[in-house]
């Protein structure tokens, strides 16, 4: 059995446009891994099985793909052990199914080249391409279009998951984004997240990204007054994290709000 990290993901800044023909939101997103991570196994096996989550619908999807594509029967065993919470905006369903798909494409006889797993991974998701790949990734188009970025990673992050708050679904977030015309102005914002990209030399400089489009939380200002050099939400929500320089400083964070939200403490990650 091979076993391998899927680790939750950040999206360090989110800008979203409007609707495109595809019914696909126009997105210009940064993405950076984190250490927080789930754990996932697969070993041939004499037909498809996916243990240890229940929930798990997208490594299933996954690995039916990758047989089809392949042109071979769904023969693996898959279990899952989740550490990510779940509907989090942290991208946990998204990367055990890259993962899943990396180990046992592996397994193949003639295994899939990047290009065509690439493809396979955006038609399941639009975070799922970026588990395929190293390191921070500017993301365009539906999210599925990838550009690496070389950002700095010596930072703490605090990662705060409100108490009793559920996930709103992500098509009535973006549906409420669409109704207020929050697409308008799509060019200006990704334009100024692009300029400050290209100007980003030191962690802090990440602090001029521009909010997330899509969701807030009056949690990122509390995580700035105690010291966090950014502090916004990750995707559609409800996870909030706040940047830090050091790592005292997010473990005070994480324990002054612990009376609101569930948190700890993480560092960046490169692969999974």
């Amino acid at each position: 059995m091979t076993r391998a990290p899927a680790t939750a993901k950040l999206n360090l800044a989110l800008v979203v446009g409007q609707l495109r023909p595809d019914a696909k939101h126009e997105v210009v997103t940064v993405l950076q891994r984190v250490d927080l991570a789930d754990r996932v196994a697969i070993e041939p096996s004499a037909g498809l099985t996916v243990a240890g989550f229940a929930a798990d619908t997208l490594v299933r999807a996954a690995l039916e793909a990758l047989a089809e594509r392949a042109g071979v029967e769904p023969r693996w065993r898959a279990r899952i052990t989740k550490r990510i919470p779940v509907a989090a905006g942290l991208g946990g369903g998204s990367s055990d199914a890259a993962t899943a798909l990396r180990l046992a494409n592996a397994t193949l006889p003639t295994p899939l080249d990047p290009g065509a797993l690439h493809e396979l991974a955006a038609a399941l998701g639009a975070d799922v391409p970026f588990f395929l790949r190293q390191g921070p990734q500017l993301g365009r188009g539906d999210g599925t279009e990838l550009e690496p970025l070389l950002l700095p990673q010596d930072y703490w992050i605090a990662l705060l998951r409100p108490h009793g708050e559920r996930k709103t679904s992500t098509a009535d977030v973006y549906a409420a984004f669409d109704a207020r015309r929050g697409g308008d102005g799509f060019d200006e914002r990704a334009a100024v997240l692009e300029r400050t990209l290209a100007a980003v030399r030191r962690a802090r400089d990440l602090a001029a990204l521009p909010p997330n489009d899509l969701a807030r939380s009056d949690l990122s200002a509390e995580l700035a007054s105690l010291g966090a050099f950014r502090a916004d939400v990750s995707g559609a929500g409800p996870t909030v994290y706040g940047l830090f320089r050091h790592r005292r400083q997010a473990v005070a964070a994480v324990s002054a709000l612990a009376a609101r939200a569930r948190g700890l403490v993480a560092v960046p990650a490169w692969y999974g």
